[in-house]
């Protein structure tokens, strides 16, 4: 019994200092929980009358505040100035929201005036500009068909003298007929460009077609009218490519 004793002694020493402290907290902690929960309890049935005082109190407060803010809500009435009724000072507020409105839409409808006219003008500069470039094309290109011509007028001249040199009974020979198939072509095409003789014999002189270089005395035409064609003049598309050479009677 006395060794039993001892080595109960020794095992209780032999606890360390954590375990001790673990176990006297474990002994305490029931009753302090009781007495929190009957603390704990007794705050929350105070608090929940409170409350419910406060809040009786507070609806008979707001009720009371609605109940006398009612009468003291702004009517137009009261906003109105001295002398005018409610509807006058209603009217003048709209009529003025109204005209800020037209001033705001008539900005935007004369800045919208103000673009649209902007694209007719470049619209209407494009198609200026598309028309000139077509005439100045245009222009170009009959200032070139003009230089070609020209140039093709001195042999057209040669053929018909060669031509008018040949005597009647020969005419039909091959060869002289091959070259008035050739000329005839010659003069087809180039018609067909739109190069045309100028007609001048037994036509009153026009300075703008004709270039007279002498008067004859003639029976046959009038004073004033061409005699004689001395180098054949032509038009290219109702322009003057080289004007006629004539005689005019006197």
């Amino acid at each position: 019994m006395a060794e039993q004793e001892r080595q109960d002694e020794t095992q209780e020493k032999d606890q360390s200092p954590q375990e001790q402290m673990t176990e006297q907290p474990k002994e305490e902690e029931i009753p302090q929980t009781e007495e929190a929960a009957e603390e704990s309890a007794e705050g929350t049935d105070g608090a929940d009358g409170e409350e419910a005082g406060g809040g009786m109190a507070g609806d008979g407060s707001g009720s009371g505040a609605e109940q006398g803010d009612a009468p003291q809500e702004s009517t137009p009435q009261e906003d109105a100035p001295e002398g005018e009724t409610a509807q006058t000072w209603a009217e003048k507020r709209a009529a003025k929201k109204q005209a800020k409105l037209d001033k705001k839409a008539d900005a935007a409808r004369d800045k919208v005036n103000e673009l649209e006219d902007k694209v007719r003008r470049q619209l209407a500069e494009f198609e200026n500009f598309r028309k000139r470039s077509e005439k100045e094309k245009q222009v170009m290109f009959e200032t070139g068909a003009r230089s070609v011509i020209e140039k093709i007028l001195p042999v057209i001249d040669n053929f018909e003298r060669g031509l008018a040199t040949v005597p009647e009974d020969q005419r039909e020979e091959p060869f002289v007929d091959g070259v008035s198939r050739i000329y005839k072509q010659f003069m087809t095409e180039l018609e067909k460009i739109g190069v045309k003789p100028i007609e001048a014999v037994g036509k009153e002189f026009d300075p703008a077609l004709h270039n007279a270089v002498m008067q004859v005395e003639s029976d046959q035409y009038e004073p004033g009218t061409v005699a004689q064609e001395l180098q054949k003049g032509y038009t290219y598309r109702d322009s003057v490519v080289r004007h006629s050479m004539v005689a005019v009677a006197k």
